[in-house]
């Protein structure tokens, strides 16, 4: 089984599940008034306040994933906001192929951070390793889209399944995907691949691309917008980049206003 060290603790996926077992069995008297069975009679009772259960116990994972990971910065925030105005201007473009209502980007919003949860599972020397991956490394890296979908699929269980938790999941298990069939892990193509990961997936390249890493310098905005209206029926949904294209200068304000550094807002204001 795979372990990965994060600081004093050891996790490994197959714990996932007992890892949370042991904290639901632990809460014999919640903040010291109501016992377990209390909790879980209201849980049950309001769908909603499970709802933010569960996305409180994902995103307490996904913080752990951006402590280990020191290129993350506000690259989490950055994607959230960009498939927000994303799915509402592809909305606007064309209603009769993409139902992409409030409600849909409500969740969208919320299941964004957590694209890449599966890279707590990612060992630290493959993950923080300086310049870039060999083969091997990379191979391993691309499963933490595989064991994302482990790790979602498995709060199912404990908590049950809803929407948020549904969408999470298409996300992180289908993002790396492409539209001409090239992508990971299954090499799906066109509209095989859900909507969640074709939108999430120009969120994700365009702030890699505008990001300074490793192995690569930042590159501009417009060398930016330029690689994704290239990656059009390649990599990307050719509607959705349309999408994209119309609205490339939210993507840059909003890359702006959660700039890691000075120097980033530069490389962004460059023409």
């Amino acid at each position: 089984m795979e372990r990965v060290e994060l600081n004093q603790f050891s996790f490994g996926l197959p714990s996932v599940s007992k890892f949370f077992s042991n904290r639901v069995k632990s809460m014999k008297k919640p903040l010291g008034i109501i016992d377990s069975f209390v909790l879980e009679e209201r849980l049950l009772k309001k769908p909603a306040q499970l709802i933010k259960t569960q996305e409180a116990a994902l995103l307490g994972m996904a913080s752990m994933m951006r402590m280990r990971d020191l290129e993350t910065g506000y690259h989490i925030e950055r994607t959230q906001s960009y498939m927000n105005v994303l799915a509402e201007e592809t909305q606007r473009l064309d209603k009769k192929h993409y139902k992409i209502g409030k409600n849909m980007r409500a969740l969208l919003y919320h299941s964004a951070p957590l694209h890449d949860i599966g890279k707590v599972a990612i060992p630290d020397e493959i993950l923080r390793k300086s310049g870039l991956l060999n083969s091997c490394e990379r191979a391993i890296m691309e499963t933490h889209t595989e064991k994302g979908r482990s790790i979602i699929q498995e709060v199912e269980e404990i908590l049950g399944t809803n929407s948020f938790l549904q969408t999470t999941r298409e996300i992180a298990y289908s993002h790396h995907e492409k539209w001409d069939g090239s992508g990971y892990p299954l090499g799906l193509s066109e509209t095989k691949i859900p909507l969640s990961a074709r939108l999430m997936a120009i969120a994700d390249v365009y702030d890699a691309l505008i990001s300074k890493r490793s192995y690569k310098e930042a590159f501009s905005h417009r060398d930016s917008v330029e690689i994704i209206e290239q990656g059009a029926s390649v990599h990307f949904d050719p509607t959705l980049v349309d999408a994209f294209l119309h609205i490339r200068d939210h993507f840059r304000q909003i890359a702006d206003r959660f700039a890691n550094n000075r120097m980033q807002q530069q490389v962004l204001l460059a023409a």
